[in-house]
């Protein structure tokens, strides 16, 4: 018997009990089954209910021809040993020989018969596969930044996976394997009882019973086993997706050492589970094979006895034998069947445990579109909190006008990133409301609020394909002239024409092989093409030297002239032409007015700008320093050295 071995943010808030791996026992058997037999069972395609009952007419056929052939082999024993009765030796030969190839025929149609069923099942079993991925895929989306927070996204990857593993394991396994199994062991029943008597029957019965108590006993402690492997795969797997993304932070530290040991932890954890896994499995193969020698013997001793008192021939004695090793080999699968469908069942209910998971935000059933066409964005005494015992805003209210620039500002952690989560329904609030144009957007459709407002965020992740890929997803039907010229206005469009393969270059995964600038800059071009009613600029130049931030700056503030434009902002410089600055502090507005204002009243804002101007005013000496000594390094190495010292300082 063989086995397999399957092998943040600002505030983000506590990390809540998710839904793990060993959550799988929260979905019992009965209900992933539920869940899973309108998958399997597709009411909407009558083509796939078709294969189904076609599948098991060849089951069916297939079963009868296996338990058949032993006859086959028995009329050729009886007839060489001629037990057919005095008939001459050519035409007991020719007999023989007929028979003999009349088994290799039924062995021949058994083997097409079966393969025939295993293709006809194939499109139903990937029809399942295909579908509740889907689902899962889609409900994954649907499901709250919270979940995604609590969760690693190479767990979820590996539940999605198996999952898709686990439902063509359950249709192989039990469909094309334990069912034809259990109709070859009727029908042998039904044969030994009646080519016989009741007797081998009934040892053929006491056998085959004690192999499966034994089997599922065994298994029981044999799953445990794959459970524990199975969180240490998930563990490992996760930590290495984890490093493998940082993979520059685990370079500025040095800590590629430290990384190898903590992955080498998870892995010796696997490697111990996996080692039980083997062990058990030598004592799960012996103990079978025992139980399954000592039923053959003593079938085989009863019919010895018949044919010593000649109510049996020698046929009978070979009959016997062929029939219960050709029953044997699905048997010593049992092991293998009964824990590969639990731990399909195990898996797939891993899915059905995030399918049953409901999303933190949804739509009302009633829910009407979102009609943007102004953009006004006002929040009404809004409070929030991550946790109970941590709350982020305190009350929050203030009204970003149709086609006004409303920029926030304020110490890390006063909860500005907050605000722009909450605009696109990320999180709702405990209390308030957050409206544009007068309609409360927990009323409303959350596509159509998203098609409204744009996001430029912080950090930029790109998706692993082009450049124009990454630009296009602003609006999937755009032209490649509209691609451009947001391009263009986002100030990257020579940078693109200047590479070997234009908008056609690959970016990486997560954007790796770009700079922060320029990813920061595709994502503006993206949120350009989008065009969206109403603007949310989370640190939209933060990656930027000051060169190119002035220039980016001139581009947002043109595309920002007839929108509604929020500004979460660290450089202050950015928004000195705000229509209005609010100063938050502790999830509370403390200040607000125009740049002027808040200097002339000498608070928070005034402290954070004369701060930042010393900052600026430092890093502008360092500059010039590092120009005025530039003449005094060798020649040789003095003008690139110098160059590069002053970008790092700078």
């Amino acid at each position: 018997m063989s086995d397999q071995n399957s092998g943040p943010a600002e505030n983000a808030g506590a990390v809540g009990a998710g839904a793990g791996p060993a959550a799988a026992g929260k979905q019992g058997f009965r209900q992933t089954l539920q869940g899973l037999w309108p998958y399997l069972w597709p009411h909407d395609r009558a083509d796939l209910r078709q294969r189904i009952y076609f599948g098991f007419l060849l089951l069916l056929a297939a079963k009868i021809v296996t338990v058949a052939m032993p006859y086959s082999f028995k009329w050729a024993v009886d007839a060489l040993t001629g037990e057919t009765g005095g008939t001459a030796t050519a035409t007991l030969l020719a007999g023989a020989i007929f028979l003999t190839l009349l088994y290799g025929a039924m062995r021949i149609v058994m083997a097409l018969l079966t393969q025939w069923r295993d293709g006809l099942f194939a499109s139903v079993a990937m029809n399942a596969v295909r579908r509740l991925a889907l689902e899962t895929f889609r409900h994954m989306h649907a499901l709250s930044l919270r979940f995604h927070l609590e969760r690693k996204t190479g767990g979820l990857t590996r539940v999605l996976e198996r999952g898709r593993t686990g439902i063509e394991e359950l249709v192989r396994m039990a469909v094309l394997n334990l069912l034809p199994t259990v109709l070859e062991f009727v029908l042998v029943l039904g044969v030994l009882w009646w080519q016989f008597d009741w007797r081998f029957a009934a040892v053929v019965f006491v056998m085959v019973a004690a192999y499966l108590v034994f089997t599922y006993r065994v298994t029981e402690w044999r799953i445990d086993i794959r459970r524990r492997m199975n969180e240490s795969d998930n563990d490992a797997n996760t930590k290495a997706i984890d490093s493998l993304l940082n993979y520059e932070t685990v370079k500025y530290f040095g800590a590629e050492r430290r990384e190898a040991e903590r992955y080498d932890v998870s892995l010796a954890r696997y490697e111990g589970a996996s080692v039980d896994t083997y062990v058990s499995l030598a004592y799960l193969n012996g103990g079978q094979a025992v139980i399954f020698s000592l039923g053959l013997a003593a079938v085989m001793v009863m019919t010895v006895y018949d044919v010593r008192a000649g109510t049996a021939t020698v046929g009978d004695f070979v009959m016997v034998n062929a029939m219960l090793m050709q029953l044997y080999l699905p048997l010593n699968f049992m092991g293998m069947l009964y824990r590969e469908i639990r731990q399909a069942l195990i898996d797939i209910g891993e899915m059905f445990t995030i399918l049953s998971r409901d999303p933190e935000v949804r739509d009302r059933p009633d829910a009407p579109p979102l009609d943007a066409e102004a953009g006004e964005l006002r929040f009404e005494d809004v409070r929030f909190a991550y946790t109970p015992e941590r709350p982020i805003l305190r009350g929050v209210s203030f009204t970003v006008p149709a086609g006004n620039t409303v920029a926030v500002v304020g110490p890390s952690g006063a909860g500005k990133s907050t605000l722009s989560r909450l605009i696109f329904r990320f999180y709702e609030p405990q209390s308030g409301r957050i409206l544009i144009d007068g309609q409360d957007i927990a009323a409303v459709r959350q596509e159509s609020l998203r098609e409204a407002v744009g996001m430029v965020p912080q950090d930029t992740v790109l998706f692993n394909d082009t450049i124009g890929y990454n630009i296009r997803y602003g609006r999937p039907d755009a032209s490649d002239a509209e691609v451009a010229e947001a391009a263009r206005l986002a100030q990257i469009d020579n940078f693109i024409r200047s590479l070997p393969q234009g908008y056609d270059t690959q970016v990486g995964e997560r954007g790796l092989k770009l700079s922060g600038g320029e990813k920061q800059r595709v994502a503006i071009a993206r949120t350009i093409l989008k065009s969206p009613r109403i603007l949310v600029l989370d640190e939209a130049t933060s990656a930027l030297d000051s060169f190119t931030e002035r220039e980016i700056q001139q581009a947002l503030d043109k595309i920002s002239e007839d929108r509604t434009t929020l500004v979460i902002a660290h450089r202050l410089s950015t928004i000195v032409n705000a229509d209005e600055i609010l100063v938050l502090d502790k999830g509370e507005i403390v200040e607000r007015g125009a740049h002027a204002q808040l200097l002339a009243r000498g608070g928070v804002y005034a402290a954070l700008w004369n701060r930042q101007r010393q900052v600026d005013a430092a890093r502008a000496t360092l500059a010039r320093n590092a120009e005025a000594n530039a003449g005094s390094l060798p020649q040789k190495v003095g003008e690139g050295l110098e160059q590069e010292k002053l970008a790092e300082t700078v």
